[in-house]
């Protein structure tokens, strides 16, 4: 990952208040990892005894053929975030799907038989969709840069593909609005905040980032620009983090537990 994205994680403060306060000895460190390097990333969490690892954009994916077993979950999404250590064994899950899930409960959003829009075509895109399908959203449109990429995440997902530049130059009907894309920020892409600006989703009931952190976001200016409730990645990342801890320690904790350590960070 980048110096800044580890920079703006919450995630090892959150791991770490948690930890402390089950009275857990552990610590959750950040890493940055080049691209050229994540094979040999992966293969060190056997060597140092490390009993798991997250994995972020970009390489959701990109991990997996260095993973011994991947749970069925993670199978189906061909994505994972979560890596569990046990003996010799490296196994991923992915928990941002459950995470999503828990979220939109708490929010109180029921998306069943509501048309869904999800920007973005990487592993926290496939989370969204496959959560969405399994939710009974209908339909759901995937969106991105990549019409190649688009293709393939609906044809192992479900989902009706639409082409980036169809979706802002044309109203598009869906209830809810998912940016599964790692851009929020006005300066990570100028071109994408300004196209983003003229959205017009006339039944948008909830606009979701699964983003945090940005100072000026511009999904969330184009959601109060319509009167349109927004909510970012903060609820989502606490309830996944709850069965990640699970996987890595055993121990089941209250999802507030997390959301009160969010906060304090």
């Amino acid at each position: 990952m980048s110096d800044e994205r580890v920079f703006r994680s919450k995630s090892p403060v959150m791991f770490s208040t948690v930890f402390e306060r089950t009275g857990i000895n552990a610590q959750y460190v950040p890493f940055r990892v080049e691209v050229e390097q994540i094979g040999w990333a992966i293969k060190s969490l056997r060597v140092l005894n490390i009993a798991g690892a997250n994995v972020t954009i970009p390489y959701k994916e990109a991990v997996i053929p260095y993973l011994d077993v991947l749970s069925e979950g993670a199978q189906i999404i061909g994505s994972i975030n979560t890596i569990t250590c046990v003996g010799d064994v490296l196994k991923g899950y992915n928990t941002n799907a459950i995470g999503l899930m828990n979220a939109l409960e708490e929010a109180g959003y029921e998306p069943a038989a509501k048309p869904a829009l999800v920007f973005g075509t990487g592993g926290a895109a496939r989370a969204v969709v496959f959560m969405l399908k399994w939710l009974n959203a209908e339909p759901i449109f995937v969106t991105g840069r990549s019409p190649e990429k688009v293709k393939q995440l609906v044809s192992r997902l479900g989902g009706e593909a639409l082409a980036l530049d169809t979706v802002f130059d044309r109203p598009v009907s869906a209830n809810i609005v998912v940016n599964a894309t790692s851009v929020s920020g006005y300066e990570e892409s100028p071109e994408l905040s300004a196209r983003v600006g003229r959205l017009e989703v006339p039944d948008c009931e909830l606009m979701l980032d699964l983003n945090y952190g940005r100072s000026k976001n511009f999904w969330q200016d184009m959601a109060r620009a319509r009167n349109v409730r927004f909510m970012d990645g903060l609820p989502s990342l606490a309830y996944q983090a709850r069965y990640t801890f699970k996987l890595w320690t055993g121990v089941v904790v209250e999802p507030e537990e997390f959301i009160t350590a969010l906060a304090a960070a």
